[in-house]
Order: structure tokens, then sequence, then C-alpha cells
């Protein structure tokens, strides 16, 4: 299959129409490039918000409260789109009131058939605690679709092995980020690419990318797209599958054959996945011992 993976750049958007077009044109020409599978980032979504205004989008809370009221519409669209163009979309996260008290950090993945699942981020940065008041979500899962079996982590979920091996059973994880800087771009590319490493699986990251002054949330953005493997048999040596051009929008494209996963795990040069548990009863901190 081929993975299209987003540097997206987030507009002002003068209405409805102009949010349609705008989504339609990156999904046509993801579709007319041969991806079967489009990963959008995390919270390329907030441009949702300047629908409301710009002194919403400017706002924290308001612009929450923007955004998560227009996810409905935008998952219609979405819908319609993957059917129309018959790709699977992750479509940007959101932040997402989802009545239980404080928001949370959502994705959506459609499938061909317009069917729309959701994913949520399970552990949230400083900025999302401590400013937003985002919360995490609802459990972790794990989809069989007619591409393989898919798996998401949200940005700073990647950087947590625990999480990963949680969806291991997962031949393709999607990693969908939003970082202001190149250290937290490439903390969510190491993250990535020791998922793919120790869990032998490709992984798939999309990042937002370009300056946003119109809010406070995301109002920088660094990154760039790229598709992650273990190093092993039948994968590149790098690890590296694809990636794009650091903060240049549009998508990087990658061909993958999931068979090769299974191959790598059953026969790799080396086996991580199967090792994992090799690991267990040496965690205990080991007594320090003085050395001079």
């Amino acid at each position: 299959m081929k993975i299209a993976t987003a540097a997206y750049k987030m507009d002002v958007l003068d209405d409805w129409a102009a949010y349609e077009t705008k989504i339609e044109a990156w999904v046509r020409e993801a579709a007319q490039g041969g991806a079967d599978l489009l990963v959008f980032p995390e919270y390329g979504a907030m441009e949702l918000a300047t629908l409301a205004g710009l002194d919403v989008a400017a706002d924290l809370q308001a612009s929450i409260r923007a955004v998560s009221e227009r996810v409905p519409e935008a998952d219609a669209l979405h819908s319609r789109l993957a059917a129309r163009y018959g790709v699977y979309i992750l479509a940007a996260s959101a932040p997402v009131e989802a009545g239980q008290g404080l928001p949370v950090n959502r994705a959506r993945l459609v499938a061909p058939s317009g069917a729309i699942a959701t994913i949520d981020k399970q552990i949230m940065t400083r900025f999302e605690r401590e400013d937003w008041g985002v919360r995490g979500g609802d459990p972790l899962r794990v989809f069989d679709t007619e591409l393989g079996r898919i798996a998401v982590l949200i940005c700073y979920d990647s950087e947590f092995p625990l999480l990963g091996r949680a969806v291991g059973g997962a031949s393709l994880l999607l990693v969908p980020s939003a970082t202001e800087a190149l250290a937290g771009y490439w903390r969510v590319r190491i993250g990535s690419m020791a998922r793919a490493l120790e869990n032998q699986c490709v992984v798939a990251m999309s990042s937002t990318v370009g300056a946003c002054p119109w809010s406070e949330a995301v109002d920088t953005n660094v990154g760039m797209g790229g598709v992650f493997c273990p190093p092993d048999v039948g994968f590149p040596s790098t690890g590296v599958i694809a990636e794009g051009v650091l903060n240049q929008p549009g998508w990087t494209f990658a061909e993958v054959d999931l068979r090769q996963v299974e191959t790598v795990r059953h026969d790799g040069v080396v086996l991580n996945r199967l090792h994992w548990t090799d690991q267990q009863g040496r965690d205990d901190v080991p007594a320090v011992t003085e050395l001079k």
C-alpha cells in the first residue's frame, strides 16, 4: 500500500466552504498520488477556530469550544471524502468536549465506507495539562482494516514504550504530531523510531508546520512527514522509509508492504518484539557500587 503523511499548514478560514475546499484539495492530491491511507497531524483542526473569528481563535478556552463544536461537521466531510476517493483518512486531531468535564485530544480514523472510529490521546504534555486543561481520553484501540492492523499514538504518547507495547499487535502505527520547536519534533520522531524498533512495525508520523500568529495554542509549528521501520530484513538500514523536507507543507509518500513486518517479527536478524518479556524481573533499581 501507499501511505501519505502530512506536513500540514493551518490557515485562517474565511468560511466553512473554504475549509471544505482545502481539505478536499489535500485528499484529492494524496489520492491522485496513489495513497491508500492519509495521515493528518495532531491539532491540525485548530484552524476551525478561525471560523468563529480571530478573537475566539486567540483565546485558549474559547478556541477549544469553537473547534469542538465544528468536529461533527468535519467528521461528516472526512467521511464523504474517504468514500469519494476510496481512502482511509486519519483526520487531524481536535480538542473535543466529550461531556466528561475536561476536553480530550481526539483523532478520528475514517474508512472508505465512511465509517468513523475515534482515538484519544492518553498522556498530556505540560502545556495541555497546565494551560489548556486537556485530559486523557478513552483507552487505546487497535483497528483491523483492509490495509492491515492499525493503531494510533497521538504525539507525546509515542514517547512512552508501554503505550506502544499496548498496541504492539498492530503492524502500522500512526503518530499525528504538533510540535513548536525542532527539539519537540525530534522527541516525537525518536519516540516513533523507537516504537518501530521495539515493536518491529511501520510508523507513519505527520506534523503541523508554519506560523499561526492568530493562535496562542499552535502559534509556532516545526516538523515534517516521515515513515519509519525496524532496520532489519527487507527494510532500509537507516530505519527511514521516507521523510519530507523540514517545515515544507505537503505530503510525504511511502510504499509499504506490511507482510514484511510479519517476516521481520518471525525471522528478523533480531526479535525485539518476541524478546520483550526477557526484560521482566530486570527493572528493579540496581544497587549503587562505589568505584573510585
